[in-house]
């Protein structure tokens, strides 16, 4: 579910970044055989409070039953309706470094429900290669992708310099929903969601709390 979705039903953007988590969660608990949870168990499986999930869930028409919990298969299937994983939604990679082969060869895309249909590049020396037995196309060729292929969402594997040209050629061809990894804010317009994973803020994150923990341990007597 986009964030512009998100907000038409009146979910919270916090709220959608955390459903992935809890049908990550169910997924689990069913392949274990597990055929009902409680709202304790999921939320310690989810890393989150227990009034946090299902504050969250409320917001999808979803509660638990009291004594019995939640249906762990109803659950998922809701949680998946709502985030749009009920379809497949056709992918392509644009850039193809470390980052984007790398990318290219991660079987998590279709066993989440997202077809990878084209690896991109704008230099003619890559264009061609096979990459994760597909072969590499030009960006010239998004147009076809999104017209005839039905290309919804952009993945941007491009190094920073050239992720803004990315951006500008997936937008011309009307993908309205990128994956960002360049560590850059791009400028798309209002009806383009964007969303940024930026590895190295994030590991920048884990050693400010590295740093206090190794403060608090020196201190502690």
């Amino acid at each position: 579910m986009s964030a512009a979705a998100a907000a038409r039903r009146g979910v919270p953007d916090a709220s959608v970044a955390r459903l992935p988590g809890y049908l990550r969660a169910l997924t689990a608990l069913a392949a274990d055989g597990t055929a009902s949870v409680s709202s304790e168990e999921l939320a310690a499986a989810a890393g989150v409070s227990s009034a946090m999930l299902r504050k969250d869930l409320s917001h999808l028409g979803s509660y638990g039953v009291r004594g019995v919990g939640y249906d762990v298969d109803r659950l998922a299937s809701e949680i998946a309706a709502a985030l749009g994983l009920t379809q497949d939604w056709p992918v392509a990679i644009v850039g193809m470094g470390n980052l984007g082969r790398a990318l290219a060869a991660y079987r998590g895309f279709a066993e989440r429900g997202f077809r990878v249909i084209a690896l991109l590049d704008r230099d003619a020396r890559v264009v061609g290669e096979v990459v994760a037995g597909t072969r590499v196309r030009s960006t010239d060729d998004l147009p076809d992708l999104v017209e005839r292929d039905g290309l919804a969402i952009g993945v941007i594997a491009t190094p920073p310099e050239g992720a803004q040209e990315a951006a500008d050629v997936l937008v011309a061809a009307g993908v309205r929903s990128v994956l960002n990894f360049a560590p850059v804010v791009l400028s798309v317009p209002e009806d383009v969601v964007v969303r940024k994973v930026d590895l190295s803020t994030e590991l920048q994150i884990l050693a400010f709390h590295g740093q206090r923990l190794a403060v608090a341990e020196a201190v502690a007597p």
